[in-house]
Formats: C-alpha cells, sequence, structure tokens
C-alpha cells in the first residue's frame, strides 16, 4: 500500500471521526496536524484509532494515542506495522 493510499484511506477517517473537518480533510497533507488542524480531542482520537486498527487490519500496542501530532506520524506508523 502507498503513503497516498494511507493518506486516502486516512482522510476518509478522519471525516468520519468528525464530520466538521471535511474541507479541511480534503486538504490535508502529512503535515497536517491532528489537534491544531482538525480540532480533534482525545475521544476523536480514541474512534480514529479503532477505525485504523479495523481498516488496516493493525494494533496500536506500543504507542499511546498522543504520540502523534501529524497526519505523517501516522501513515509511519501504519506503513511500519503494514511490514
Amino acid at each position: 500500500m502507498t503513503r497516498q493510499e494511507i493518506l486516502d484511506k486516512l482522510k476518509e477517517i478522519l471525516v468520519a471521526a468528525d464530520s466538521g473537518n471535511k474541507a479541511i480533510t480534503e486538504s490535508c497533507s502529512e503535515q497536517s496536524r491532528l489537534k491544531e488542524d482538525f480540532g480533534l480531542n482525545s475521544v476523536n482520537i480514541l474512534y480514529m484509532v479503532i477505525a485504523i486498527e479495523e481498516a488496516f487490519g493493525i494494533y496500536f500496542d506500543d504507542v499511546g494515542v498522543n504520540s502523534f501530532s501529524t497526519v505523517g506520524e501516522v501513515i509511519d506508523y501504519i506503513e511500519g506495522k503494514l511490514r
């Protein structure tokens, strides 16, 4: 799976986590910040983690949900788990 494919799937998950972020999500990049740019709170981030686990078939077993500040960091983690 390419980084772009992961980003596209993450965009869907981010919109599902908070539908008010649809416009921001469509233009997001790997540098987009989860809390500052999307305004995600801990509940939204937890939902996002669960959705990522289901969508990619991976588990966040060794990091906390607050370990990620950008979309790129989430993509890096997913890529590492998919190898």
